[in-house]
């Protein structure tokens, strides 16, 4: 039997004031329209948290430390694509610059969003991770 391949993503939840900030995927390919929050694959040799300090610096402008990040959640996930994901959901307590779009070409919109009044067209999956986490709920599986 061949051992199945997994494929990572790391995911950032960042907060202030009971208000969680999402991006709205453009011209991905994948769920373009919806809402997500800040996220990107893992790289072949790369640790998730450095993943998560690239992706955060790439996609809007900040520098995070290690020290202040935390695992809050993980999702084993099978896509629409048949593809085996797990996914690192992480909680950024404080970062340094100012948060701003740095790909426009990926994303649309980014904005802050009240905690319990989602967008409609927030993507299913997250919705359901923050709903878990909200719940004090730490792992999740979906698309089984």
């Amino acid at each position: 039997m061949q051992r199945h391949k997994v494929i990572p993503a790391i995911y950032l939840l960042i907060e202030k004031e009971k208000q969680i900030l999402l991006q709205r995927r453009y011209h991905t390919g994948y769920k373009d329209g919806e809402y997500g929050l800040v996220s990107g694959h893992v790289d072949q040799g790369e640790p998730a948290i450095t993943a998560l300090i690239r992706e955060a610096e790439e996609e809007i402008g900040i520098k995070i430390k290690k020290e202040n990040v935390e695992l809050i959640y993980t999702l084993f996930r099978k896509s629409e694509y048949e593809e085996e994901r797990l996914d690192l959901f992480f909680k950024v307590n404080s970062w340094a610059g100012d948060i701003e779009n740095k790909e426009p070409n990926k994303c649309d919109d980014l904005q802050w969003f009240d905690k319990t009044n989602l967008p409609n067209n927030t993507i299913t999956y997250i919705n359901k991770v923050l709903q878990d986490i909200k719940q004090k709920i730490n792992y999740g599986e979906w698309g089984w």
